[in-house]
């Protein structure tokens, strides 16, 4: 008789600038999927397979990235967090554990993901943040950035933020809200959509900090996403200081978005 599966969704936290990306690579290549498996391979006494809300390149963190994975062993929850935290490498860690229903999918059944992008604006580079924030050296106008942001909320294409080797099948997207804030020298750019393409919101910051910057005005801005152009536009941000820090699913599902937390210089507004 087969033996009866169960399916866990995973919240987890981690540091992309230890990784090459999310995804496995061949042997050697160090990735948080690699790592995560081995691990739940290891409580679960048999290989372990992932499945992830949403891919993330090499040097972006998260901090409430989902996964969820199928397995014959019957483990408490804790087992899943502690047991799994265990063997995982400092850089890594394992938030939640909930058992979900057999057909919930931790990509396919999102509907909403928000990033955060913190950028360190000071005229010295921040050496003890490095790879944790991004860094512009020159004053940004804060009151022009949100201005041109405004732009973004709503169902647009957004090919002007496109990397061109994003394999999304269609470039529009819904933006449910764009919020930026200051903590002191930092400055937090938070993005909430249904769905992001490769390099997105990399590009969206490379785009807000030339308004903040001067070199494009407000007009300027919303002239590039109606140009649908990629070419038109700046350069991809760093990845250093973007996080992905929720992911949305119908509440029956009971996986619940996660707060941001405090350490990453305040809620998102």
């Amino acid at each position: 008789m087969p033996m009866s599966t169960t399916r866990i969704a995973l919240i987890l936290h981690y540091d992309g600038s230890a990784f090459n990306g999310w995804q496995v690579q061949p042997a050697g290549v160090p990735t948080v999927q690699t790592v995560l498996e081995q691990a739940l391979s290891k409580i679960a006494l048999h290989p372990v397979a992932t499945i992830v809300a949403g891919r993330t390149d090499t040097g972006v963190h998260a901090t409430a990235q989902v996964v969820h994975f199928d397995t014959t062993a019957k483990r408490p929850l804790s087992a899943w967090v502690r047991g799994v935290n265990a063997h995982l490498p400092s850089s890594v860690a394992v938030q939640a554990a909930y058992e979900v229903a057999p057909e919930f999918s931790a990509r396919f059944d999102a509907y909403g993901r928000a990033y955060r992008y913190v950028l360190c604006n000071e005229a010295v580079r921040p050496v003890i943040l490095a790879g944790k924030v991004g860094w512009a050296f020159r004053e940004l106008s804060i009151d022009a950035m949100q201005q041109a942001a405004v732009c973004l909320v709503g169902k647009h294409d957004f090919s002007s933020f496109r990397a061109s080797e994003c394999q999304a099948k269609s470039p529009i997207k819904t933006m449910y809200s764009v919020n930026i804030h200051q903590h002191g020298n930092m400055v937090c750019f938070d993005f909430h959509a249904n769905a992001f393409l490769h390099h997105m919101v990399r590009n969206l910051v490379g785009a807000l900090v030339y308004v903040g910057y001067g070199k494009l005005s407000v007009a300027d801005f919303q002239a590039l996403q109606a140009a649908c152009n990629r070419t038109l536009a700046p350069p991809t941000f760093m990845p250093d200081g973007l996080y992905l820090t929720g992911v949305d699913y119908p509440e029956h599902f009971g996986v619940p978005r996660a707060a941001i937390p405090s350490w990453l210089w305040g809620q998102s507004t």
